[in-house]
């Protein structure tokens, strides 16, 4: 069977469609283009905000009028959490929540989607299930903070961690299908933690037991960082490349988000970060509009951001998810308040990404290089996250090479 496998959100959603892919293709099917023709369409969706929402039932809606005949298969966060919503788009045909998720292959051979196991020699897994350049590996996943804007402890469920050896089997499995870089992801990657291996024990048993050249965390949490575990990365396969969520550079709105933190642990972990790894980026998520911010809160957040000089920030507007305790807070926001909050906080983010990039221009820093672009370019990333095109009539695709930054 022809199947089309696309992905809305976090690198978690990532790293299980890429799962997926290699499985459906150990089981004889063909994995095609999420645009072209396709015996069955599966999206996994996102729900974190209701642009999210938009997004998977516009994806579903495509798929349909592309695919008059396939089964259209919603799985993931948003078909945990709004099943029946779903159920009432016109041309779904099968919702899969996260439970079952990865038992897709399965339920599609009960539905008579079956195709003869591939032999694994002939099936380069790489090539055909995903031609990314960058592997995402699944560590954790679920939550229990309970922050009161999210509704990924709803849809996730509690922590769990998958065993070290099947962690560390994984990526020998990735490094010898070629790929350069693996990003270890989950839901809250910090809170790693199996038959008494923490997270870094497992970057230690990784980094001893493969020979990946790269290894990049997707997420950590301000009271993570520690000098222990940053000393691993005298070990230059690890990226040089933090993902902090700071959510809000005003104290009073951690406090209403229930993040279990304030600035100045933030402002510490930054600085532990920056005095052990001076060439580290450090990227954030950013939301704009929280119940009750007032402009003097915003303002404060605004001026948080200017402070910690963020190589990269996402902003996002609030929105609510019903079944969260913010969605019932008093002091929600205007709509054009918050375009106008995000407009301003887009714009810093532009301006602190152009300072960091700034700082590496004339310096020769490794690139892996991943595809052309439209314009014909290739386009690549620096260990520190750092996007970068170079002109080349060679074939880069999936390459490390050192190229002196513009």
């Amino acid at each position: 069977m022809r199947i089309a496998l696309d992905t809305l959100g976090c690198k978690l959603n990532q790293a299980e469609t890429e799962l997926l892919s290699r499985e459906l293709t150990c089981a004889g099917h063909e994995i095609v283009s999420r645009t072209g023709p396709a015996d069955v369409y599966i999206l996994n969706t996102c729900t974190v905000t209701h642009v999210a929402d938009s997004k998977s039932r516009h994806l579903l809606r495509q798929a349909r009028r592309r695919n008059p005949d396939a089964l259209i298969v919603a799985a993931g966060c948003y078909a945990r959490r709004e099943p029946t919503e779903l159920a009432r788009l016109n041309g779904v045909d099968l919702i899969i929540d996260n439970d079952r998720k990865m038992d897709l292959p399965g339920l599609l051979a009960d539905l008579g989607y079956t195709a003869s196991p591939a032999v694994p020699e002939e099936t380069p897994l790489r090539q055909s299930a995903t031609p990314k350049t960058r592997s995402f590996v699944k560590i954790q996943d679920g939550c229990t903070s309970f922050c009161t804007y999210c509704i990924v402890p709803l849809v996730r469920g509690g922590e769990t961690s998958l065993p070290a050896d099947e962690v560390v089997a994984e990526v020998v499995r990735r490094t010898e299908e070629g790929y350069k870089e693996v990003v270890l992801t989950g839901t809250k990657v910090g809170t790693y933690r199996h038959d008494g291996i923490n997270l870094r024990g497992l970057l230690q048993r990784i980094l001893s037991e493969t020979g990946v050249p790269r290894i990049r965390l997707s997420s950590l949490q301000p009271g993570e960082i520690t000098p222990d575990l940053i000393r691993l990365w005298n070990d230059d396969r690890l990226c040089p490349h933090f993902h902090l969520s700071l959510q809000s550079g005003s104290d009073p709105v951690l406090h209403r988000m229930k993040r279990h933190y304030l600035t100045g642990n933030f402002r510490q972990a930054v600085s532990l970060i920056q005095e052990c790894l001076p060439d580290a980026a450090v990227t954030t998520d950013v939301i704009v509009g929280f119940p009750g911010e007032t402009d003097e809160e915003f303002e404060d957040s605004f001026r948080f951001c200017r402070e910690m000089k963020f190589a990269r920030t996402h902003v996002f507007p609030y929105s609510a998810r019903a079944g969260t305790e913010a969605a019932n807070l008093p002091g929600h926001v205007p709509e054009t308040v918050k375009r106008q909050r995000t407009q301003r906080m887009l714009a810093l983010a532009e301006e602190s990404a152009g300072h960091f990039r700034q700082r590496f221009s004339g310096r020769s820093m490794t690139v892996l290089w991943e595809q052309r672009t439209a314009d014909g370019r290739w386009s690549g990333v620096t260990q520190n996250y750092i996007r970068t095109y170079v002109e080349s009539e060679d074939d880069l695709a999936n390459r490390l090479l050192p190229l002196t930054l513009p």
